[in-house]
């Protein structure tokens, strides 16, 4: 999840109060009288004055009041995280892939690790399982001997109506022996869910 404050915000001569939320490729705000959804691909100018953050869009400018805040939400903005980045993968882990089919983020995850497997072994720092159906979570149990004291998996799991329900991956999560540390964006249509080693059993 990403970054949340409520404050005003000023749209088209227009202020309401509500809650700001800075995801990992979109800015939204949610209103009693007021929705917005600006995708970072759409922005054309960001600027941050005197604790106002102004977003330009082809439809208009947002100003956001976001005091000491604005600064920060202006340079994540501006430099946004990459997912790799987001998932926390590092150059030297040792990953595992199972059952994520997306071209993009293989990708980017050969480029950052050298030493990727699409076939389950063990000590592995990263294992990544891509799931279509809460049927396919069943695996967890198997993969939390896969990876090192320390380790993590993330679930990737189709999101929406007809989609793998929270719910369901975290239940699956717990019956594997595992604590959900995250959630994430992973794309337009799956989300990510990270699963740990409880502390007191490393």
């Amino acid at each position: 999840m990403g970054a949340e404050l409520v404050c005003d915000v000023t749209w088209k001569r227009k202020t309401v109060r509500g809650k700001a939320l800075l995801e990992t490729n979109e800015l939204l705000f949610r209103g009693d009288d007021l929705r917005l959804k600006i995708a970072f691909k759409t922005i054309t100018a960001v600027d941050e004055r005197d604790g106002s953050l102004r977003i330009a869009t082809p439809d208009g400018v947002a100003s956001f009041a976001l005091g000491t805040k604005a600064a920060v939400w202006a340079d994540k903005i501006r430099n946004p995280k990459s997912l790799i980045d987001k998932l926390g993968v590092k150059p030297e882990h040792r990953v595992v892939v199972l059952g994520v089919q997306d071209e993009e983020f293989l990708a980017q995850l050969t480029a950052r690790a050298g030493d990727v497997s699409m076939r389950l072994r063990k000590n592995a720092d990263v294992v990544f399982l891509g799931a279509e159906t809460a049927d396919g979570l069943v695996r967890l149990v198997k993969l939390r001997d896969a990876i090192k004291r320390d380790g993590m998996i993330w679930t990737v799991t189709p999101k929406g109506k007809g989609g793998v329900r929270e719910g369901d991956v975290m239940s699956a999560g717990k019956a594997a022996g595992l604590v959900d540390v995250k959630v994430a964006a992973f794309s337009a249509t799956h989300t990510a869910s990270k699963f740990v080693i409880p502390k007191a059993q490393r």
